[in-house]
Order: structure tokens, then sequence, then C-alpha cells
């Protein structure tokens, strides 16, 4: 790579000002190539922006080389260096050789042949965190507002956070009693229920977020972020009040190029931190976090005895294995199996010699 070409290729990784401005006749950069063939495919942008890291920190582990001028046995390199010397987890490693995978099939035209003896990072078998019926009671009463209402909706429906966030005003069924999740997670949609006890409180959410909107309209803004650049073929849809988010942000944001201003859906890391403290002011000891509420859903309705089928539906799996891990942290095994201690002592503690019996 010549000079010239170095030093523009460098501040192209590092997103420098006019390194990334197209040249008249000159191909895209390698990174926007990669975003470009990305979105053709309809990956996420969480995805994208994650791809877009990787490929960053394969290139700077390499001096800054093309990956052009690299195959195999640079990328077999990477992915050692990641299990031993930063020890990340087996699904980091993953996505960091996906990422590599698709930038050489997709944006460089060459299929990656063996990677010969890659050292991969262990993958360990975890069981998810559920909490009780009284513990979710417990955390759902340290929460107010539309925090709570969220909260609830994840318990309830077995949403995950941003499943939740990105509602749209459409979504919501009151008359069916369902939610329809779009675009979920592997790009897939499904319907849920809506949990009767929270219609009527989401009702009076929609009134108040709809009164927003219509200041909104009123101060000449009002419009969303759309799916898809619908806003092309729909010009009025950003300001229809189905395609508002359900949880928008409470105060609009303000493009200083342009002036525009709007809203986005609630950030989730203000709805990570509410729950957070909520399970620190509960008094809870497990690690729960907002998709744990996602994990009791699942395991309590296993519990009521509903079929796992059922559960696979609700949840989105495509593979039943994947629900089949509630079973294992069930208060009674997948069988219904009782423990022989409690089969010894008649199902209640003590009837029989308790060693730690107060004498």
């Amino acid at each position: 790579m010549e000079d010239g070409h170095a030093v523009t290729y460098v501040r192209s990784l590092n997103g420098g000002g006019q390194a990334r401005s197209s040249v008249v006749g000159a191909k895209p950069k390698l990174l926007d190539r990669l975003r470009q063939e990305l979105r053709s495919r309809h990956y996420s942008r969480r995805t994208e922006q994650a791809y877009v890291m990787w490929v960053k920190r394969f290139i700077f582990f390499h001096n800054v080389r093309h990956p052009a001028e690299m195959a195999e046995p640079e990328i077999n390199t990477f992915l050692t260096h990641l299990a031993i010397k930063e020890k990340v987890s087996a699904s980091t490693q993953n996505q960091a050789l996906s990422a590599l995978l698709f930038l050489y099939r997709y944006v460089l035209g060459r299929e990656i042949g063996d990677l010969g003896k890659v050292i991969r990072a262990r993958k360990p078998k975890r069981l998810p965190v559920v909490m009780t019926r009284d513990e979710v009671k417990a955390v759902l009463a340290q929460l107010t507002g539309d925090k709570w209402l969220m909260a609830s909706l994840m318990y309830g429906a077995g949403l995950r956070l941003m499943e939740c966030l990105r509602l749209r005003v459409q979504d919501i069924d009151f008359a069916r009693n369902e939610i329809t999740t779009r675009d979920g997670k592997g790009a897939k949609d499904r319907i849920t229920m809506l949990p009767e006890s929270l219609k009527k409180i989401l009702q009076e959410h929609l009134r108040k977020v709809k009164r927003m909107h219509e200041r909104d309209l009123a101060e000449g803004w009002g419009r969303v972020q759309m799916p898809d650049a619908m806003d092309r073929k729909y010009p009025n849809a950003p300001v229809d009040w189905r395609w508002q988010w359900v949880f928008p942000q409470e105060n609009r944001w303000k493009n200083p190029k342009t002036g525009e201003e709007g809203r986005h859906h609630t950030d989730e890391s203000l709805v990570q931190k509410a729950v957070k403290h909520a399970v620190t002011k509960a008094g809870l000891t497990k690690r729960a976090t907002c998709h744990t509420f996602r994990h009791s859903f699942a395991t309590h309705l296993l519990e009521s005895g509903y079929d796992i089928r059922t559960v696979q539906e609700l949840l989105g799996h495509k593979d039943v294995k994947t629900t089949m891990v509630y079973t294992h942290v069930l208060n009674r095994g997948p069988a219904g199996v009782r423990s022989l201690v409690d089969v010894l002592s008649g199902g209640h503690g003590g009837s029989y010699a308790d060693p730690y019996k107060i004498r």
C-alpha cells in the first residue's frame, strides 16, 4: 500500500474527517463497503456496529494491514489471541469470527478456508437466573411510572428489553389482547399476549403519549424514525399516530445540522439502571436484570403446566431446545420429580430426625 493511500486508510478507520468523504471516481472505503453490505442484507444496526468494531480490531491487531493482504493465518492468530490473552467468552469469539467471515465473503469476495488449529474459548453451560413470583412482585413494587409498566410488560408478555422499547402504537391490539413484536432477534416477528391487568394502565399511558405527540405536531415536529426507509415510500407515515413509539423519550432530540427535532424511544440504559436499583432495594441477592423478567416469564408458565411448545412460540425461539433450558430451573424437575428427602419428610420439614433441631 502506497504511503498516501496508507495514511488515508488509517484515517478512514479512525473516522477521520475528510478521509471519510468520497473522492470522485474512488471506491468507497472498506468500512463503508462493509456497512453497505450489512444494510443491504437487513442486518440490525447493532450487528453492524459490532462487525465494524471487530474488523477495526482485526486490522489494528495486525499493524494496520489491509485485510486483502491477509488471510487464514492472520485470522487464526487474532482469534487465538482473543481466547488466550483477552480471555473472551465463546460467544464473543464467535461474533468476531462471523464479522471477519462476512468481510471476506461479501466485501472482499473471498471465501475463507481451513483456519487450522484455532484455540477456541470454552463455552460454559449456564442456567438462566430466575426470580420467584414473590421476588418479581417485590422488584415491581420498587418501580414507578413507565419503568414499572415496561418491567411489567417484559414479565407479563416475555418481551426482551429492546422489543419492549421498540413497540409502536399499532403493535398493541387491545381487542384481541395481543402484542406484536416486529423485527426481533433474528429479524422475526411474533405475537404474544397482552396482560389483561395492564390494559387500562397502558391505555392511559398511551393517552398521555398522544397528547405529547399532538404538542410536538403543533410545534412543527412529531416525526418518528421509520423502519426500512418507509418514510420515502409513505412521506406522511412518520407523523402518523400509529407509528409513534409506545415509550418515547421525555425530551426531543435535535439535529445540530438541520435543526430538526424529534423523539426516539426511551434509552435502554435508563430502564436497566431503574431495574438494577429496584432489585437492590427489594433485597434480592440474585443478579437479576431486565432479561430476568423474560426468564421468569418462561419458567413460571412451565411451572403452571403450560406446554413447552406454547412457551416456545411466545418466546419466539427457533428451536425448542432453547426453551428446554427453563425445565432445568423449575422448582420441580421436568418430569415432576420430587426430591427423595421430601418423600422421607412427608413434604414437611422436620417431620423426621432433624440434626439441627434445638434440644
